[in-house]
């Protein structure tokens, strides 16, 4: 028996990703979506892409309309999420993709986002090594609130994280610059996100440390041992649709081998479907994961600097976002984790 799925902001660039994901898995079926300004619209007048579920129309985001499901996702810009979170039955599995419920620290909520501050839920980053051994993959099973990582957040941790678990970098001097293509952004209508700005073009932006995923990336890396965590993370907005590709560089630990190393990241990931470190002296391109589930880690040592170096490639509406929700609410209801999820990406 399929289980009943609704989800609100079905009209944005991250809610017509889960549709897209959730149409072909076997366990959910879509029965309802919501919106805010598009409410009372066909959705495929928004989604035209989805076909197989052109019958849905878009209706009114309200926690009446949500709820008696047996799943709702959540595609909701942040602070509207909590707001609606608290009105729904405990027994029914909510997956937040926005930030509203990623923060354990209520000080870094005030000073990165602002306003009301809800309680962190369990975090969807499986993949996520713990200090301590496992995976956050344990704290997901059988939950019922669930919290999607951020984007680049993603990137980084999955980059970064094995490596300050196994000791062999320091977490005191990190520094990410990451390539982004302009969707993770959302569908809001920006100049510096026009075609015309962004075609033959790149850019900076949230320059200094001031970006909102910058508290979330420290929380993961201490969650993962990291100490005295500092991050210094530069995002650029380059002319691609989708996809983000990190380059991440850490202090290489005094008297660490090249092979300890690599052992770090190849051990954390060795048995995950989704997370691949590629062979010594290859890295990933964006193109490689567009449309799938899957994160790939090419990883070097810069001798001259004592830096190791790591390039991590997602695409920012799945692994980044709408993968993950699944991913994690699969994990969370005891389904075969891969279900409705595809490692493999689209080429050329």
């Amino acid at each position: 028996m399929s289980l009943s799925v609704a989800v609100a902001g079905a009209s944005g660039y991250a809610g017509g990703e889960l549709l897209r994901l959730l149409a072909a898995h076997p366990e959910f079926e879509v029965t309802t979506v919501t919106a805010f300004q598009n409410t009372g619209k066909p959705l495929a007048t928004v989604q035209p892409h989805l076909r197989s579920l052109s019958h849905l129309m878009l209706t009114e985001t309200t926690p009446e309309v949500l709820r008696d499901h047996d799943v709702i996702f959540l595609a909701l810009p942040h602070g509207k999420s909590g707001q609606l979170s608290a009105q729904f039955a405990v027994d029914t599995l909510v997956v937040d993709c926005g930030a509203d419920h990623r923060l354990e620290s209520e000080s870094d909520w005030a000073a990165f986002y602002g306003g009301d501050f809800c309680v962190a839920w369990s975090y969807g980053l499986p993949e996520l090594v713990l200090a301590g051994g496992g995976t956050q993959r344990t704290a997901l099973a059988g939950r019922r609130r669930i919290a999607v990582p951020g984007c680049n957040v993603t990137a980084i941790t999955l980059g970064l994280a094995p490596g300050i678990r196994a000791g062999v970098i320091a977490a005191d001097d990190l520094v990410a610059v990451l390539a982004v293509g302009p969707s993770g952004a959302g569908k809001s209508l920006r100049t510096d996100l026009l075609a015309s700005e962004v075609l033959g073009s790149a850019h900076s932006y949230a320059v200094g440390g001031v970006h909102r995923h910058n508290p979330e990336i420290r929380q993961n890396l201490r969650a993962a041992g990291g100490v005295d965590v500092s991050v210094s993370f530069t995002p650029m907005v380059v002319p691609m649709s989708r996809g983000i590709l990190a380059t991440s560089t850490a202090k290489r630990v005094q008297g660490t081998t090249t092979a300890q190393v690599r052992d770090a990241w190849e051990r954390a990931y060795a048995d995950e479907p989704f997370v691949h470190v590629l062979p010594d002296g290859q890295f990933p391109r964006t193109a490689d994961v567009l449309g799938s589930n899957t994160a790939l880690v090419g990883l070097a040592i810069d001798e001259a600097a004592g830096r190791v170096v790591t390039i991590t490639a997602i695409d920012n509406l799945v692994k980044g976002t709408a993968g993950a929700a699944i991913q994690s609410a699969n994990i969370a209801l005891g389904l075969p984790e891969t279900a409705g999820l595809t490692m493999d990406g689209v080429a050329p």
